[in-house]
């Protein structure tokens, strides 16, 4: 047998992950989308659902759920960041209001204890009754239910299904979605459903970044003004002043690196989430219903916008943070430049030092051969005045006279030779 690579099974299995639902029309459909620290506990809350009606329990560690509460289904799926409940029942007869949602089949008590924060809400009823008899029943249940003046609307699937939503939050806080469909498969059906609840849910998580685009862009703003006054006193800095702003450039540049680590994970989980709103929406193969816009239309028109400016808020956070490198990279030169000359100029001074100290060594060792000639024509001197005492025919005034050139000119090889010794020292 091949050794198999520890995850090779969950690899191949993850094209078969959250499979779609079969669904038949009609019925009655609720989503939610839950985000934040809290939602980490979602799971457990939907064992604890499970434990209460003595149903079979998911595994550790499934990320996905679906599963018969007696009358409402549940389909429980935990992504990244969120998880959502998608609940649905099957209606007898084709619903003509959204009067009853499928949420109202769940237990409030164990619904309003959901962990984390709710964000997306959607209720979709799916009924068939796109033949002429049922259109007048069908135009009447949209004029009633959403908006006429926000009304988005499309032929789905190749033609055979109809969506209308006005994308407008009802008093009980959800959004409304219409699926007209006749002559779909229950798999198909479940497909068209599953895309349009992700469209409602990757566009909330997309818009996420919106607030904190316009956040960023008024601190931007400040920084861009720091910059720009920081900038101009370059120019006329005097160099007692070059640290100072040094100091100010650097505490700028921190705030701009935080405020890019603080902000780039979300403005790139948006672009990503708008990425699958616009696949989804290609999925779904709209086409012009009557005079209303489509999905898609309607998406580039208002989504796509808020969606540059989390584009635009991210491309100017780096073009900041590289204007300010820029910048304080000129400003390094500049004091890199007037350190060298202020280098240059001290070792000038030194080379000027080192010259005067070598005249007044050369006139110190001048001395100092007249001296140690002085003290040992002396010492011949004396020398020669002890040996004439002795008896020897030594004249003490010509020894000392012919010791005197001798001595000068040891003493002075002995002290250039000492020099050339030191020279090679220090050279080695």
């Amino acid at each position: 047998m091949l050794t198999a690579h520890p995850q090779r099974e969950a690899l191949h299995n993850e094209v078969h992950a959250r499979p779609y639902e079969r669904l038949t029309a009609p019925l009655a459909l609720s989503h939610i989308a839950l985000i934040g620290s809290e939602a980490e506990g979602a799971r457990e809350h939907i064992i604890t659902l499970l434990r209460n009606r003595h149903l079979p329990l998911p595994a550790e560690d499934a990320n996905h759920l679906s599963v018969d509460l007696g009358g409402v289904h549940l389909r429980w799926e935990k992504h990244t960041e969120f998880h959502t409940c998608t609940f649905w029942k099957a209606l007898r007869e084709p619903p003509d209001s959204f009067d009853a949602p499928a949420l109202a089949g769940v237990p409030q008590e164990w619904l309003n204890a959901m962990p984390g924060q709710w964000l997306v809400g959607l209720h979709m009823l799916v009924r068939g009754g796109r033949g002429p008899d049922c259109g007048p029943a069908v135009q009447q249940l949209v004029r009633r239910s959403f908006q006429e003046e926000s009304l988005v609307g499309s032929s789905a699937m190749d033609g055979d299904a109809d969506v209308y939503t006005d994308l407008q939050l009802a008093p009980d806080g959800f959004a409304r979605v219409l699926l007209v469909a006749d002559g779909m498969s229950p798999r198909r059906l479940g497909r068209a459903v599953q895309r349009l609840l992700e469209v409602e849910t990757y566009r909330m998580m997309a818009l996420l970044g919106l607030p904190m685009a316009r956040e960023v862009g008024a601190a931007l703003l400040h920084a861009e003004r720091d910059l720009a006054h920081v900038a101009g006193q370059i120019r006329s800095a005097q160099r007692h002043e070059e640290p100072e702003l040094l100091r100010q450039l650097t505490q700028l540049a921190g705030q701009v690196e935080s405020l890019y680590a603080h902000t780039h994970a979300r403005f790139s989980a948006s672009s990503a989430y708008f990425e699958l709103v616009q696949r989804r929406i290609e999925e779904l193969r709209e086409q012009r219903l009557e005079n209303l816009q489509t999905l898609g239309e309607f998406m580039d028109r208002r989504l796509a916008p808020a969606m540059q400016t989390c584009v635009w808020a991210a491309r100017r956070q780096q073009a900041l943070s590289e204007r300010i490198s820029r910048t304080s990279n000129l400003l390094r030169t500049r004091v890199e430049i007037e350190q060298q000359q202020s280098s240059q100029e001290l070792l000038d001074a030194m080379n000027r030092r080192q010259r005067a100290q070598m005249l007044l060594q050369s006139a110190v060792e001048g001395l100092s051969v007249a001296a140690v000639t002085y003290y040992g024509a002396g010492l011949v001197g004396y020398a020669a005045k002890g040996a004439k005492a002795a008896g020897w025919p030594v004249n003490p005034d010509l020894a000392v006279a012919f010791a005197i050139p001798v001595i000068g000119l040891a003493v002075w090889w002995g002290i250039r030779r000492l020099h050339r010794q030191v020279q090679a020292d220090v050279e080695r």
